[in-house]
C-alpha cells in the first residue's frame, strides 16, 4: 500500500507550480462571478492577468475580521457576506457557526475540507474505525473530520466533546484504531482510562488539531503508543497543511496556494521569514481569494524527507493579531469588550492565557474598585458564556495593567 494519498503529493514543484498558476485566474473570475463579495473586493481586477504570484500579491488581503463584518452588515440579505457561490439547499447541506459568530458554508462536495490527506499521512486507512472527538456542534471540526474519513473508507464514531468516561467506555467496546481530536483531550481520556482500569489500547494513531501540540505532549503519547500527528487546518479554508512521518513541519496540502506575509499588509516576506499566513483556495463553492488566516508561521527549506515534494512550514507560531485559540476554540478580543460592557464598574481588562502541555488556563484580570466575590462569578458566568470556555477571574486596583492596549496574552509554554 502506497504511503501517499495520491501522485500529485510527489509531482515535480514545477509541475505543481504550474497547474496551480493555471488554475488560478480561473478561480480569478469564477470568485468574481460567483460571489457577490469578491465581485466588489476585485471590481478592477484582470482575472486573466493574475497568472503568477507576483501578480497574485498585488490583489487586497481579506482578514476574518473583514469577512465577519461584511456578514454582519449583510445579516438579513446574505448569511455569509457574499463569500460563499452556493445557497441553501441541495448543494449546501450544512451550515456552522464559529464564535465572532462566523458562519461557515459546508457544500455536498465529497471531502470538502480535504481532511482525508492529513489523516492518510497519519496513518488512518479504510476499514478502520475512527473515534471523532472534535465538536459537531456550532463549529465544523467534527464534520470536517468525519467527511474526510469516510472519503478513505473508514467508520466513524461521533465522539464529539466531553463525556470522559463514556468516551473510555466506547473505546474500550468498540476498539477504534485511531483518534482524531484536540491532543489535550487525548491526554485526559488516556488518563481516565487508566484511572478506571480500562483498556484503550487498540488506539495506535491520532490526528491531533485546534490547539498547539507540543513536543513533549507527543512524546507521552508515544510513551503509551499513540503516534499523534498534527493538522492545520481552518472552518474558512478546510485542510491547509498536514504532518508526516518525519515530523519536519507541515506539509502543504494541494488545493491551496500558500503565501506567508508581513502582519498588516499583505506584503509576502522573504523565506524563512515569519509572517502571516495567507491562503488563496482552490475550493469552487467557496473561494477565498488572498485570505489572510492571523496565523503566523513560516517556510521550511528543502522537501520533506517522506518524498512529499510540497512547500513546509514549521506550523502554527502564534497569532498576527491578539485573537487566540484556547482548547480548540478562538477568543476574540471582541469577546472580551463584551464581557466588560456588561459590568459598569470594571474598567480595563486582560484575558490571559496560560499552562504547557496542552494544559490551557484562562485567567480574566480586570481593574475595578469593587471586589466582592459575587462580581467575581458573575464575571466568570458571562467569561463561559460568550467564549464557551472556562475562566478564572482576578480584581485588580485601578491602573494595575499595564498601558500597552493588549487584550489578550498568550502566555503558554511551547516546548
Amino acid at each position: 500500500m502506497s504511503m501517499f494519498y495520491d501522485d500529485l503529493e510527489t509531482r515535480s514543484p514545477q509541475e505543481r507550480e504550474q497547474a496551480l498558476m493555471a488554475a488560478l485566474p480561473l478561480q480569478i473570475a469564477h470568485a468574481q462571478q460567483a460571489s457577490s463579495a469578491f465581485a466588489g473586493i476585485l471590481a478592477d481586477v484582470d482575472a486573466a492577468a493574475i497568472n503568477s504570484r507576483e501578480t497574485l500579491a498585488r490583489l487586497p488581503v481579506t482578514r476574518k475580521h473583514e469577512l465577519l463584518a461584511r456578514q454582519q452588515a449583510q445579516r438579513a440579505s446574505n448569511v455569509f457576506g457574499g463569500f460563499s457561490a452556493i445557497g441553501f439547499g441541495s448543494a449546501m447541506p450544512r451550515v456552522f457557526a464559529s464564535p465572532g459568530t462566523i458562519y461557515e458554508p459546508e457544500s455536498r462536495r465529497p471531502d470538502y475540507w480535504r481532511m482525508a490527506r492529513s489523516l492518510y499521512a497519519a496513518g488512518f486507512r479504510t476499514g478502520e474505525l475512527v473515534h471523532n472527538c472534535f465538536s459537531y456542534h456550532f463549529v465544523p471540526a467534527g464534520s470536517m473530520m468525519e467527511s474526510g474519513a469516510h472519503a478513505l473508507g473508514c467508520t466513524v464514531f461521533a465522539g464529539g466533546t466531553g463525556q470522559t468516561e463514556q468516551q473510555v467506555q466506547a473505546m474500550a467496546e468498540l476498539r477504534p484504531a485511531g483518534y482524531v481530536g484536540t491532543p489535550s483531550f487525548l491526554k485526559i481520556i488516556v488518563e481516565k482510562a487508566q484511572d478506571m482500569g480500562l483498556s484503550i489500547g487498540s488506539v495506535k494513531k491520532a490526528m491531533v488539531s485546534g490547539e498547539a501540540f507540543p513536543p513533549s505532549l507527543r512524546d507521552w503519547l508515544a510513551e503509551r503508543g499513540i503516534a499523534a500527528f498534527q493538522s492545520y487546518g481552518t472552518a474558512d479554508l478546510g485542510l491547509i497543511a498536514y504532518e508526516t512521518e518525519a515530523r519536519e513541519g507541515l506539509v502543504l496540502d494541494e488545493q491551496v496556494i500558500m503565501e506567508i506575509v508581513r502582519p498588516g499588509t499583505g506584503d509576502p516576506v522573504a523565506p524563512g521569514e515569519v509572517g502571516e499566513l495567507v491562503i488563496t483556495t482552490l475550493n469552487p463553492d467557496y473561494p477565498l481569494i488572498r485570505f489572510g488566516t492571523g496565523d503566523l508561521s513560516a517556510v521550511l527549506p528543502g522537501q520533506c524527507p517522506t518524498g512529499r515534494s510540497n512547500v513546509r512550514i514549521k506550523g502554527w507560531m502564534g497569532r498576527a493579531d491578539q485573537t487566540t485559540k484556547v482548547r480548540g476554540m478562538f477568543v476574540h478580543p471582541g469577546q472580551i469588550a463584551a464581557v466588560v460592557q456588561r459590568f459598569p464598574q470594571i474598567g480595563k481588562a486582560r484575558l490571559v492565557v496560560s499552562g504547557e502541555m496542552a494544559s490551557d488556563t484562562m485567567v480574566l484580570m480586570v481593574e475595578t474598585r469593587e471586589t466582592s466575590p459575587g462580581l467575581a462569578q458573575q464575571l466568570g458566568e458571562t467569561l463561559r458564556e460568550i467564549t464557551k470556555l472556562r475562566g478564572e477571574v482576578q480584581m485588580l486596583a485601578p491602573g494595575a495593567l499595564p498601558n500597552d492596549g493588549k487584550v489578550i496574552e498568550d502566555a503558554r509554554t511551547y516546548r
